[in-house]
């Protein structure tokens, strides 16, 4: 339902067609649950299998993480990069408006996908693998932090993400269930993967 929910909703709200192909493909790095494990935090298969590296929100790495702008802060201490001098401050290892394309975020599906359709040389624009990549990084494009990290036009790229994420959030609901229409759907999909580069056999 989700998937397909969001590149329909995409589509019906006449939005291009590789802005409802980045709908269709955005989660499907959750995939990874097949070749993973609760050691490294990709359980999908239990019904309480840890999943830190799966799904949930994911912020930068290699500085100060921002208490008032993830969920659950109380616990960002048993993070050890908290204690660590060159993880712990504002800027930790970036510099100043460095800019997003430096900053690295915590692994989860999100990124496995950017990198996954990057290395398959696929041809969606920038904007739609940055709505794959930073979908979930809802520090960044919800509560506004990270500014000080950012170039100027960085905004223009964080703004593409927000409009993603509406339809993300409000499209996965018994309107825009559509696994009964599958099959009806698949091959404008199909057609889509074949013109932005992915069609056939992929790497992994």
């Amino acid at each position: 339902r989700g998937w397909t929910g969001t590149a329909e909703g995409i589509r019906r709200a006449g939005h291009p067609d590789w802005l409802q192909l980045t709908g269709l493909l955005h989660d499907m790095g959750k995939i990874m649950f097949l070749w993973g494990s609760g050691e490294d935090g990709q359980d999908g298969y239990s019904p309480n299998g840890k999943q830190w590296a799966l799904g949930g929100d994911t912020f930068v790495v290699g500085c100060q993480i921002p208490d008032d702008a993830v969920v659950f802060p109380e616990f960002n201490e048993l993070n050890p990069d908290t204690h660590d001098c060159h993880y712990s401050t504002k800027n930790g290892i970036y510099n100043e408006n460095c800019g997003l394309d430096e900053l690295k975020f915590a692994w989860g599906h999100d990124e496995y996908m950017w990198r996954m359709l990057v290395a398959n040389s696929c041809t969606i624009p920038r904007e739609g693998l940055d709505m794959i990549r930073y979908h979930s990084a809802y520090p960044l494009h919800d509560k506004g932090a990270y500014r000080h990290l950012l170039k100027a036009e960085d905004e223009k790229r964080i703004n593409w993400v927000r409009l993603f994420n509406k339809f993300d959030l409000y499209t996965k609901d018994e309107t825009n269930d559509l696994r009964s229409s599958t099959e009806e759907i698949l091959p404008y999909y199909r057609g889509l993967l074949e013109k932005y580069g992915l069609g056939g056999k992929l790497r992994w």
